[in-house]
């Protein structure tokens, strides 16, 4: 499909597994963490890999998604990250705080699994990307 580069913080091994090979046999460049690091050693990977989606899960063992979403729009290098959720927070609330904090799209797990989720995914970014081109050419 491309040679964009995704990064994943996502802590279920399984859930982790499938995005990441679901994502690679789509030729997508993959980097991951399972959110068990600082907040500042995150941020210093992402700036370096300098992915072009993030996936985020918003319940991690050591951050707090929301706090990573905040600190990502802070951030000059990574404020225009797209960010996607996919979370078990399958709440309203857990849904508008993270797109008010800068999320652009928020996917629960009960209502998808990760092959669906990467379908779902895989159309935005499709679409963008014609959005784009369609720019360009203005």
């Amino acid at each position: 499909m491309s040679d964009k580069k995704i990064f994943i913080i996502e802590d279920d091994a399984n859930i982790l597994y499938g995005l990441e090979s679901q994502l690679t046999a789509d030729e997508f460049e993959i980097e991951s963490s399972e959110g068990d690091e600082e907040i500042g050693e995150l941020l210093d990977r992402l700036r370096l890999f300098e992915p072009d989606y993030l996936i985020l899960d918003l319940i991690l063992p050591k951050l707090d998604g929301f706090e990573i979403i905040k600190k990502i729009k802070e951030d000059l290098e990574l404020a225009d990250l797209p960010i996607f959720i996919f979370t078990d927070l399958s709440d309203e609330d857990s849904r508008q705080r993270s797109l008010t904090l800068g999320a652009d799209y928020v996917f629960f797990k009960e209502e998808f699994d990760t092959f669906e989720f990467v379908e779902k995914m895989k159309r935005i970014i499709t679409n963008q990307s014609r959005e784009e081109d369609v720019n360009d050419e203005e």
